[in-house]
């Protein structure tokens, strides 16, 4: 009933797998995935990505029927945007080619795309999956964490394994979307960018097998990479939005300083809060233009230029004058307590508050104002290299040295 009905709408489905050194596994994925096409009805094809392999995977893809292509750019994610490039059907399904996805279940993620109900279909792996599948560190720890992230940085998108990298979604929304992961943080990347751009996301329980084979997968440094494209893409998560959260506590604490010279009674000591009010400030101020700077390099690499009213001044320049204006009051308050400190004035009991806020001004004023000088000569050479890089990106994917098999099935 479920080949009919996907039959039915006869959608041509292809599903990219990516392949570094997997001769022990791939020509089983490519055996498995056109069986369960078959048996759904599906006109379909089965890529395999090349990246570089060393062993006899190719060879192994193509004598089971597999159409293969060269990604010569190293990357889990390059491998996924050549293929994604380069497949033929209107649908796409992407795996791995180490086994450890059920491609049994192909049509189990194929048919909500192909009636229309979801733009991208995940398969999750973590409520089926065999505790010896995947370690402690991955199941518990890294991939709830990851999920979390994404789930902040979309505002709730509705997944609970985000890490998943079985999926069937329409191949022209995705190509739409501008991918630039070259690495394993190509997931947390669709997922955001899928979610700005308004595409429904479903998750279906398709379980999880021991691989074949060498793990490609290395936890901290993926993980960074993973966290970096996350903080890239939604900067306000853990950036902007503590930031300005730091500054607001800085404040508070600032003005009990002010309120209350002689610092707050805890037990048998005093507290005084200007020192930490001072530190909260200018962290925060710190933390609200690193996430400046990062939306502005989304937008650079999602495409856009950066673009502002002519009538109005850009944020670098708005922070240019903010910086200098507070740096100067800064220095002021701290004339002001020199002058006071040569008058031999002991009876000023503020002194203290007061000294750490024109030091937190001082500080929050040379980085506001050196943002605001440097930044707009950093963008307009960033801007030289993206066009440039953009330039690369379309040079045509090199076919190997294997004849290609194009047949359709």
């Amino acid at each position: 009933m479920a080949g009919q009905a996907l039959a039915s709408n006869r959608v041509f489905v292809t599903v990219v797998l990516p392949c570094l050194n997997e001769e022990a596994s791939v020509g089983r994925c490519v055996h498995e995935a056109a069986v369960a096409l078959a048996s759904a009805g599906l006109p379909s094809e089965v890529l395999v990505v090349d990246n570089n392999s060393t062993d006899r995977s190719v060879e192994v893809a193509l004598a089971h029927g597999a159409r293969v292509i060269s990604e010569c750019r190293p990357g889990y994610g390059s491998a996924l945007r050549a293929g994604i490039e380069a497949a033929l059907g209107e649908i796409v399904v992407m795996a791995d080619a180490d086994l450890t996805y059920d491609l049994s279940k192909i049509a189990q993620l194929v048919r909500p795309v192909a009636d229309g109900s979801a733009d991208i279909v995940l398969g999750e792996r973590l409520s089926e999956a065999p505790r010896s599948t995947m370690s402690f560190l991955h199941r518990r720890v890294g991939t709830p964490a990851l999920t979390l992230l994404v789930r902040r940085a979309t505002n709730g998108l509705r997944v609970t394994d985000s890490q998943s990298g079985y999926r069937a979604f329409r191949r022209d929304a995705i190509l739409d979307l501008g991918m630039t992961s070259v690495g394993m943080e190509f997931a947390s990347e669709m997922l955001i960018r899928a979610n700005r751009a308004g595409l429904r996301v479903i998750e279906t329980s398709t379980g999880y097998r021991e691989r074949i084979g060498e793990a490609k997968l290395n936890t901290f440094s993926d993980g960074w990479r993973h966290l970096r494209q996350i903080l890239l893409l939604a900067p306000h998560l853990m950036l902007v939005t503590p930031g300005a959260l730091l500054v607001a506590f800085g404040l508070a604490f600032l003005a009990v300083g002010l309120i209350l010279p002689s610092g707050l009674s805890v037990g048998s000591l005093r507290w005084q809060p200007s020192f930490i009010s001072g530190i909260a400030l200018v962290v925060g101020v710190q933390g609200i233009v690193a996430g400046f700077v990062l939306a502005e390099q989304r937008r650079k690499v999602s495409g856009r230029s950066p673009s502002h009213s002519p009538k109005r001044p850009s944020v670098p320049a708005i922070c240019l004058v903010i910086g200098v204006v507070i740096g100067i009051a800064g220095l002021g308050i701290d004339v002001g307590l020199f002058v006071v400190w040569l008058h031999l004035d002991h009876s000023f009991t503020r002194g203290v508050a007061l000294a750490a806020m024109a030091q937190s001004l001082v500080i929050d004023g040379v980085s506001l104002a050196g943002f605001g000088m440097i930044y707009p000569m950093l963008a307009r050479d960033s801007w030289d290299a993206v066009g440039t890089d953009r330039e690369k990106d379309r040079v045509p994917i090199s076919a190997p040295e294997h004849e290609e098999t194009r047949a359709r099935n």
